[in-house]
């Protein structure tokens, strides 16, 4: 019997940790004990003690997933997230990291397999993370693209850039089609340099939340996923 790879597990997500700012003009996360270690020794027995954390923040912090509900008052919620447009999806990674505009079209998919699976576009703006160059001058996707990737078949889209949308104006074409499509967004992913162009699964979930549209989400990628 030949020996069997194992899986090698990629980690494509942000550490969320306190004061950091995911989208500029919206608020910072904040972490900390609702019971401390040393408050807990008043309530366990001698030796025993626990951490309880607590933390206050927005949904859209870090890398996080969007479903339709952030869009679109009728569409699904975090609740209603099927788990196999999330977890265990085949993947494709899209490079355009030596692109020269910002706006990336259609074009920049047609030669790559997207139906089902879920698409990643590598621009390698995650290399501004945590400083101001991240939210000026990010590339994003077309109106277009976001079509395309609909007609296609993408089950899921993410980018490691500041937003799939130009954030320019007030318009959000790309959120619009695709959420409008049931097609979940993952945006401020990190590490898609690591990752084969394909050949990999992709996990993306959020917790089982009512009422909220956008949460972050631990993505990664399982290599020599086992058949």
């Amino acid at each position: 019997m030949g020996v069997i790879a194992q899986p090698n597990f990629v980690d494509l997500s942000h550490t969320i940790d306190p004061g950091m700012i995911t989208y500029k003009g919206l608020p910072a996360p904040l972490i900390c004990d609702h019971l401390s270690r040393a408050d807990s020794k008043a309530i366990y027995a001698p030796g025993t003690e626990f951490q309880i954390g607590r933390i206050d923040m927005v949904g859209n912090t870090g890398t996080y997933l969007d479903t339709p509900f952030h869009r679109y008052e009728d569409g699904y919620d975090l609740s209603g997230l099927s788990l196999d447009s999330v977890s265990n999806v085949p993947a494709t990674v899209v490079r355009v990291t030596g692109f020269p505009g910002r706006a990336l079209d259609w074009t920049h998919f047609t030669e790559i397999p997207v139906h089902g699976m879920a698409v990643l576009v590598h621009t390698g703006w995650d290399r501004h993370w945590r400083t101001d160059a991240y939210f000026e001058g990010h590339p994003y996707l077309t109106a277009a693209a976001a079509e395309y990737l609909r007609d296609a078949g993408a089950k899921l889209v993410g980018i490691d850039s500041y937003n799939i949308d130009c954030t320019d104006g007030g318009e959000r074409p790309v959120h619009s089609i695709l959420l409008h499509a049931g097609i979940p967004i993952v945006e401020h992913m990190t590490n898609l340099a690591t990752l084969p162009d394909q050949a990999f699964r992709f996990f993306a979930v959020p917790p089982k939340i009512q009422g909220m549209g956008t949460f972050p989400v631990r993505a990664h990628a399982i290599l020599n996923p086992q058949a």
